[in-house]
């Protein structure tokens, strides 16, 4: 009889589990409603849509736990970030490529501390790629990477810790402020502008006509306990960056660079609005690049206006803590 009692007062499934149900409603809701998430405090809605992703992890945790707790009303809620994210990701996870393309594109942010910088230098020139942006360059081992790709590119630019190597004509070059970009960046000496300098532009001379090429490394992201999600110094190279790409000298446009972001954060608005991401239209998968060992995040982008990409991907580590991307476009 008591048995049978304490059977009758146990809770229902549907009412069993309301933690866990909420917690699913409000995952997706944030993931619904990331847009509206303020930046006021701590930059929070640029770092949730920067770890967008890897929200979807949640679920398997929360239906695990509703299924332990036996819980209908909690495994009902997981539908709503279930619908979201597959609304947001769901085309990632497809290939997207198609064959053909007129030119190979690649990029990489070498690593200052680079142990072995000859053998990423062998790497990146059997890669393939007709042009090959490279960030993040040291005086020390730039000559190791003129010397190392020097045979597969017989062009090629570098304008202070940017470089650009080409198997095709270069003209046009020049460095971009993407650091003190403003009213003071006017009265920077030129030796130590150039001597610091992470962007440039140039112009590629193709088959179909001048292709404009940006190559960028913008300023570090930092997250701690003060500031939050610090994008201060990124953010300011973002609005130089987009407004060199604005007065584009022609309509076919690519930037290659270590952005320090992913193009779903909001403070890319200023390249996003004009450029696309090669591998959101032509990619396979979700092409994370840092770090290099398990890549959790694509910071490393190649955005295109003008031309169409007709594949995206990642090519393996070679030595540095960033991954190369590479992209094949057509006019």
């Amino acid at each position: 009889m008591r048995r049978a009692i304490r059977g009758g007062l146990r809770p229902g499934p549907w009412k069993r589990g309301p933690v866990l149900a909420a917690l699913a409603l409000l995952l997706g809701l944030v993931m619904l409603l990331h847009a509206d998430i303020p930046n006021r405090i701590w930059n929070i809605g640029s770092l949730v849509e920067t770890l967008l992703p890897w929200f979807g992890l949640f679920v398997p945790v929360l239906l695990a736990a509703a299924l332990w707790r036996r819980s209908a009303s909690a495994a009902v809620a997981l539908l709503l970030p279930v619908a979201v994210w597959l609304n947001l990701f769901g085309g990632t996870l497809g290939d997207k490529s198609h064959p053909g393309g007129d030119l190979t594109v690649a990029e990489q942010n070498v690593d200052a501390g680079n142990p072995d910088p000859a053998g990423t230098a062998r790497d990146l020139a059997a890669s393939g790629a007709d042009v090959l942006a490279l960030v993040e360059l040291t005086p020390q081992a730039t000559g190791v990477y003129e010397k190392g790709l020097a045979k597969a590119y017989p062009y090629h630019t570098v304008q202070g810790t940017v470089g650009l190597w080409s198997r095709l004509p270069l003209s046009d070059t020049r460095p971009i402020d993407v650091m003190d970009y403003g009213p003071l960046a006017a009265t920077k000496p030129a030796v130590t502008e150039l001597a610091s300098n992470r962007a440039l532009r140039t112009t590629v001379a193709t088959d179909r006509g001048p292709l404009t090429v940006y190559v960028a490394h913008l300023g570090s992201v930092r997250v701690n306990l003060r500031a939050g999600f610090w994008t201060g110094s990124r953010d300011i190279g973002i609005q130089a960056l987009g407004r060199a790409v604005a007065t584009a000298p022609s309509r076919r446009v690519v930037l290659l660079g270590d952005l320090n972001g992913s193009t779903d954060d909001r403070a890319f608005a200023a390249l996003t609005s004009q450029l696309r991401s090669a591998q959101d239209a032509a990619g396979n998968g979700f092409g994370f690049t840092w770090p290099a060992r398990f890549p959790v995040a694509r910071i490393d982008q190649i955005l295109v206006r003008g031309v169409r990409p007709d594949s995206s991907w990642v090519l393996p580590a070679d030595g540095s803590d960033h991954r190369p991307v590479a992209s094949r476009i057509s006019w």
